[in-house]
């Protein structure tokens, strides 16, 4: 916990960290797949694709989709390859834009908060720690979604996935925050839920909380190392130096 000492800000991953958006996310994918006369995926899989933006998604969406069907014909005494299709750059395109359409109206009622978040970030912004959030999620679609959970309060900086050059895992992001909030990029702690969100960290020089009950691709975030490992949100405050209990009485005060 050492490196958390030295800690003058902290910066979350959205989807998976924060927000439990799976299930919005597997409607707007499997709308788009179906109006494509593609097979659906369905949430145990589509939560394997979650964390790299919207534009890696749909490339994994598709890629798994267009093998399905393939199987389903050669199953069925078919050429696996159908060739009415149109070019796989173009459904890619098609798909995307799909996407976006059903997004919008799934993006907020598909999406939960998990456990303990809104009292955890309310005890870390009471405390004057500044807060900011770094999601790969297409930029438009975060500010809505974070007003709809009465989050974005919290947040002095926002940075989604169309405000960079380069998402995570690439450092740009997290460098860009610090640069924000005028710290070191070892005075910002970077908390998510997946190897991407660690990658990032571990970049950008900055130090690294893994939580467990995210979308990690179906792998262990222990795996990608990060400097601390919690399985639940609210764990943050005592290794900051805040207290589940004084958080409650200031609560009831």
């Amino acid at each position: 916990m050492n490196k958390l000492q030295a800690i003058r800000g902290v910066a979350f991953d959205l989807d998976g960290t924060l927000v439990d958006s799976a299930p919005g996310l597997t409607s707007a994918v499997d709308q788009a797949l179906y109006a494509l006369e593609l097979p659906v995926a369905g949430e145990e899989r589509v939560v394997t694709w979650i964390g790299n933006g919207a534009d890696v998604l749909m490339e994994r969406a598709l890629t798994w989709a267009r093998q399905e069907r393939a199987i389903l014909r050669s199953a069925q005494g078919k050429p696996g390859v159908d060739h009415a299709d149109i070019p796989q750059d173009e459904q890619l395109r098609v798909l995307r834009k799909l996407f976006n359409r059903y997004y919008e109206e799934t993006v907020e009622e598909g999406s939960f908060l998990f456990p303990d978040v809104v009292e955890t970030l309310s005890a870390l912004h009471s405390s004057g720690m500044p807060l900011a959030l770094v999601t790969n999620k297409p930029t438009p679609f975060v500010a809505p979604l974070l007003e709809a959970l009465d989050i974005a309060k919290y947040f002095s900086v926002i940075v989604g996935g169309d405000d960079v050059q380069n998402k995570k895992p690439h450092p740009e992001p997290i460098l860009l925050v610090a640069g924000k909030l005028s710290l070191a990029p070892e005075q910002l702690l970077f908390v998510g839920d997946s190897r991407n969100d660690i990658l990032a960290a571990k970049a950008a020089g900055s130090p690294s909380v893994g939580l467990t009950y995210g979308y990690n691709y179906g792998e262990a975030i222990t795996l990608s190392e990060p400097d601390v490992v919690f399985d639940h949100f609210k764990d943050l405050l005592p290794a900051l130096g805040l207290s589940h209990s004084e958080h409650q009485e200031s609560k009831n005060d």
